[in-house]
């Protein structure tokens, strides 16, 4: 028997394709007819549609319309006998063709308006960036005052370093910071509202959508909150991190090797005691198919291990699998992760 991970992704696709037509209000009479003359094609087409209806229902959509029709095996007694009353059902829920058309280009049109909204964060981002970084790329980075940054995929920073405080904001993702040593000049890394204060060093800073961690590998640095203050900040020490969850301000501090620090420029990403969720969120930035959890017990369970960012499916199977969870790659640009 054919593996469900062997299949063509274009049927995968197909079958997605019809389960939006069949699920819209305004499919045309004879939609049904067509579906199951697809359906019947092949095992491998049947897989498919099972796969993206467990997709939809996971997501959280209503159960699509003309369920009946894809409820009972092709060419068994029972759809046949129901077949009368499918063309009855059919043939009352029909509409005109113009109206039908209509309703396309107005799902058309909120679709674009949707686009629009979607890339609109990403649009003022680079307009507010420096440098940007896309999936799966990391850049290096020298700045004028000699220190070095090495930007992590799907990053994004902008940078001041002219006047008597240097200061880099990481607007997105993750860095690498090689600071040059100037006494008079501290070095200030904003990162969601953390501030990392330093004068010549070197550390990893990650930003979250919940927290932002800083890895120090060489030197020391002062960790606190924007409005707190330099007074008030946690000293890291060389082999030492902190988690600052910027919501309620907590810091957890913890030992990491010095090997694990910036891990992603050798291609790993080490995690200690993080939610399945936030993994998930740095294997995207990754990996260019999206990447829903809609699982939120699973999402909330903790982990600590060492990930391939080369091969970010694998990583993520690595990641759930242990709990239950599976990948399904309901095409090539989209990622559904689940407990069946």
């Amino acid at each position: 028997m054919t593996d469900e991970n062997d299949k063509p992704e274009s049927v995968l696709e197909e079958a997605m394709d019809w389960l939006l037509r069949l699920n819209s209000s305004s499919s045309a009479a004879g939609l049904a007819a067509e579906f199951e003359q697809w359906l019947r094609q092949s095992e491998e087409h049947r897989k498919a549609w099972d796969r993206a209806r467990k997709t939809w229902q996971i997501m959280g959509e209503v159960p699509p319309a003309y369920e009946h029709v894809w409820q009972t095996a092709p060419g068994s007694q029972e759809r046949a006998e129901k077949a009368p009353q499918l063309a009855t059902r059919m043939s009352n829920a029909s509409r005109p063709a113009r109206r039908w058309v209509q309703g396309v280009a107005a799902v058309a049109v909120v679709v674009l308006c949707l686009v629009g909204a979607w890339n609109y964060p990403a649009i003022r981002l680079r307009m507010e960036a420096d440098y940007v970084t896309e999936v799966a790329e990391s850049r290096t980075i020298k700045l004028s005052d000699g220190t070095t940054i090495e930007l992590a995929a799907e990053s994004a920073i902008k940078a001041d370093v002219s006047g008597a405080t240097r200061r880099v904001t990481l607007l997105r993702g993750e860095a690498y910071f090689d600071v040059y040593h100037d006494s008079s000049r501290p070095f200030v890394v904003d990162a969601g509202g953390i501030d990392v204060r330093v004068l010549g060093t070197a550390f990893n800073v990650q930003l979250s959508s919940a927290s932002t961690s800083v890895e120090l590998a060489r030197g020391a640095v002062g960790i606190s909150l924007e409005q707190a203050g330099p007074s008030d900040a946690m000293k890291l020490a060389p082999g030492e991190m902190v988690i600052v969850d910027r919501k309620s301000g907590k810091m957890l501090k913890s030992a990491i090797a010095l090997e694990d620090i910036a891990s992603w420029r050798d291609g790993r990403l080490f995690v200690n005691d993080a939610t399945i969720g936030s993994v998930v969120e740095q294997l995207q930035r990754y990996n260019s198919a999206w990447i829903a959890i809609p699982d939120s017990s699973l999402a909330t369970q903790r982990v600590t291990g060492l990930y391939d960012l080369r091969n970010p499916d694998r990583a993520l199977r690595a990641l759930v699998e242990p709990y239950g969870g599976n990948v399904r790659e309901v095409s090539r640009f989209a990622r559904v992760i689940s407990r069946f």
